[in-house]
């Protein structure tokens, strides 16, 4: 067995990738909050010298500033012993003189002279209608043609159905879509993934750790994975469980310290898919969670809007995700911040119209009361 880092042949391409992808969004930062560079480049050198050769960052990450700090960290490097990915925001795009001022300032700031994995970033319906008919696509494939983007892709945001719309649009080189083993069925899901496998097109896969809320369960499910292996991280279970499938070619984790750095390498180096054992473990340890689940809002929005101002869907989904993961940390910004004072379940008048027009007949308004009570108690703060 190699103690290395694992490799994996995107046959499509040529080329051999590390398994790891070191994502460039999560840094380490300051008190004012920008980039800890000092920190974050030796994040970056003991990934590349442990054998990590896939850099990936984007335009907007840290607020322009991801760009220029991994320019400047790459330049030690020999630019042909690494792969360099970083996306297009489509959001910022209206023209094609967008498409190449905005080409031209990345090469600028990353000091280099192509891009090797260029993405369309978070690509949906209507942002990928939208590029089709401006023409953005054909103007990437010219970039393509002249050497300044080695491999074009995209990365991905939308339901199944638009993703294999957008599949089959053309013969991409690589694509990237979030998958995790809790959102196995969100977005494009792996029913995506087995259609890009079918077509022979390489994924890079984002968010396989759900955002870091795969790496911190309560005790009971903690427990659960140190039995499976008490030397390894309950992170590890998440990026193996990815990794396990043939056809990913890069996982991307965005680190933000040197211990997830060395947790890591230590996942990848030698990596090992998931044993028997351990795919069923996982299976109960989803359906475990997912039994946590408080009602069965599909958030149709139905009953919507509320004659008091209650996001309902939105009261009802941290309400599930929090007894789910038994973290209120995880819920914390969006009952704080996004639902706030004024759409929280406590404003509920009692009117009884929401249920009226709830297609699944949830008793709405004895389940507000459950959603403050529980809110308000925090039982799982930690």
């Amino acid at each position: 067995m190699t103690t290395g880092m694992e490799k994996r042949k995107l046959e499509k391409l040529g080329i051999e990738t590390s398994l790891l992808g070191f994502g460039c969004m999560r840094f380490p930062v300051t008190a004012e909050g920008k980039i800890d560079e000092p920190e974050a480049e030796k994040m970056l050198d003991r990934a590349i010298g442990a054998g990590v050769n896939y850099i990936d960052t984007a335009y907007p990450y840290h607020n322009g500033d991801s760009e220029p700090f991994v320019g400047r960290v790459l330049k030690k490097y020999d630019r042909s012993s690494l792969y360099l990915a970083t996306k297009l925001p489509l959001w910022q795009v209206n023209t094609l003189e967008d498409v190449d001022r905005i080409f031209t300032q990345q090469l600028e700031r990353l000091q280099t002279d192509y891009i090797d994995f260029y993405l369309m970033h978070a690509v949906n319906k209507e942002r990928f209608d939208v590029m089709a008919q401006i023409g953005c696509i054909r103007r990437l494939e010219e970039l393509k043609e002249q050497g300044k983007i080695r491999y074009l892709g995209f990365s991905f945001h939308d339901s199944y159905e638009v993703f294999e719309e957008v599949l089959n649009y053309r013969d991409w080189d690589f694509c990237q879509i979030q998958l995790n083993y809790m959102d196995a069925q969100v977005q494009a899901g792996l029913k995506g993934y087995h259609l890009a496998e079918e077509k022979g097109v390489p994924m890079v896969i984002m968010e396989p750790v759900k955002g870091g809320f795969l790496a911190d369960f309560a005790g009971d499910i903690t427990g659960r994975f140190q039995k499976l292996d008490s030397q390894a991280s309950v992170a590890s279970f998440a990026l193996r469980w990815v990794g396990s499938l043939s056809n990913v070619k890069v996982v991307l984790s965005g680190m933000s310290t040197m211990e997830q750095v060395e947790d890591n390498l230590k996942t990848f180096s030698p990596f090992r898919s998931l044993s028997q054992e351990e795919s069923q473990e996982i299976q109960e340890i989803v359906a475990l969670i997912n039994s946590r689940v408080q009602n069965g809002c599909t958030a149709c929005r139905y009953c919507m809007p509320c004659p008091a101002g209650v996001d309902i869907p939105g009261n009802f989904r941290v309400w599930n995700t929090y007894h789910m993961y038994q973290n209120y940390n995880m819920v914390k910004g969006r009952w704080e911040q996004e639902l706030g004072e004024g759409k929280q379940a406590k404003n509920c008048i009692k009117c009884g119209k929401c249920e009226k027009a709830c297609p699944q007949k949830l008793s709405i308004r004895a389940d507000l009361e459950r959603v403050q009570a529980d809110m308000d108690r925090k039982e799982f703060a930690r």
